[in-house]
């Protein structure tokens, strides 16, 4: 059965180029569907990677106790006092979390884009944070600098620039990188200057701290809460990040796999049409193998093997176009009140599952006309109707 098989697959394989243009509708169809599925699960993966880059287990952030977000947060200096000095804090960040409109590249409409002031503290605590361009701000001066992916993604942002927010004018004296996660999307500034700039006082929006171990997050979570002085929550920055990204990224992959559905239809039925074609056309020769000996199953396993060879071209030119078109494309979604930065994510692991897709749709798509193929009785077959 293993020499029919492959004798018929290899003269089904021959004929391919005679059918070029029913075989193309196959392999142009599904390449749209794993085109359409690696964008959108890349998007995905992109931005819960910026937020994940983000969060380290040796490192917690406070927030006033029921705010779901720094900007509707906030500690007094009695608080981040009383924090600052919990057993195990190495370090401790109090920062102020604003945002202010600039206007974006790409439609040159104002959208909503982080500042966040910040002491030495802030850099100690992360350390992934780099400046890649000009210089770091000088404390008790009105300058900023500013993540590589806000500068990317709005306009007037390089070093150098002078931009304007509550008043007040700002220069821009460099650029940073954070291992593309979040803060690439802000502009940091000194944290007393921003705090009189956006009439806050003393107050902070957060504050991060640093641990001598992960495990001390937990510990300090139960005094935090035990403490009747404090109204606050103490998460670890994993945890705080994660809660961020589920909800879009639940929306964008449930988003692209009910689009690649519905394009996963259309192919399917693309794949049926060529392949009873294909069958069709080919019955003369199909009951002729037959009469010669060729058994029913060889036939179904080689218009199989067709089926699923045609879905997996159409796999790789389609993931093929998605690397390509996206590989490195820089977008940004609104997280929150604001926008993030983050690269398109191409994965293996997306790869894998547009081409498994990619198969599938083949298998459904060449099941019933292999199983045609196999049941046309030989007399009717050879009269070529």
């Amino acid at each position: 059965m293993f020499e029919q098989i492959i004798a018929i697959t290899l003269m089904n394989l021959r004929n391919i180029p005679a059918r070029a243009g029913a075989s193309s509708v196959i392999i142009v169809g599904i390449a749209g569907v794993v085109a359409v599925l690696m964008a959108l699960l890349a998007m995905a993966a992109g931005f819960s990677q910026a937020l994940e880059n983000t969060g380290r287990p040796d490192r917690a952030i406070v927030l006033r106790g029921g705010s779901n977000g720094e900007l509707a947060s906030g500690l007094s200096a009695e608080t981040v006092a009383i924090l600052s000095n919990l057993p195990g804090v190495s370090h401790a960040s109090g920062e102020l979390y604003t945002i202010v409109d600039v206007p974006k590249r790409s439609t040159g409409t104002p959208a909503n884009l982080v500042v966040r002031g910040v002491t030495d503290q802030a850099f100690l605590l992360r350390p992934e944070v780099q400046i890649i361009s000009g210089r770091s701000f000088v404390p008790g001066r009105r300058e900023v600098i500013v993540g590589r992916g806000a500068a990317e993604e709005f306009v007037g942002l390089e070093p150098g620039a002078e931009i304007g927010f509550r008043d007040s004018a700002w220069v821009v004296v460099g650029l940073f990188a954070a291992d593309a996660g979040a803060a690439e999307s802000e502009i940091w500034g000194d944290l007393a200057v921003a705090q009189a700039a956006f009439r806050r006082g003393g107050t902070v929006s957060s504050l991060r701290l640093g641990l001598d171990r992960p495990e001390r997050a937990e510990e300090l979570r139960a005094l935090v809460d035990d403490d009747p002085r404090l109204d606050v929550a103490l998460r670890p920055e994993p945890e705080f990040y994660a809660a961020q990204a589920t909800r879009l990224n639940t929306l964008i992959t449930g988003f692209g796999y009910v689009v690649a559905g519905i394009m996963a239809v259309g192919a399917v039925f693309a794949a049926l049409n060529t392949m009873y074609s294909a069958v069709s056309g080919r019955s003369v020769e199909i009951a002729t193998l037959r009469a010669l000996g060729f058994g029913a199953a060889p036939l179904v396993i080689s218009v199989m093997i067709e089926a699923l060879l045609l879905a997996l071209m159409g796999g790789l030119l389609g993931a093929g176009g998605a690397w390509l078109a996206f590989g490195d494309t820089t977008l940004s979604t609104l997280a929150g009140f604001t926008q993030l930065a983050f690269k398109i994510r191409m994965t293996t692991d997306i790869l894998f599952t547009a081409l498994v897709w990619a198969l599938v749709i083949g298998a459904i798509g060449g099941l019933l006309p292999a199983l045609r193929a196999a049941r046309i009785p030989i007399t009717v077959a050879l009269r070529g109707t």
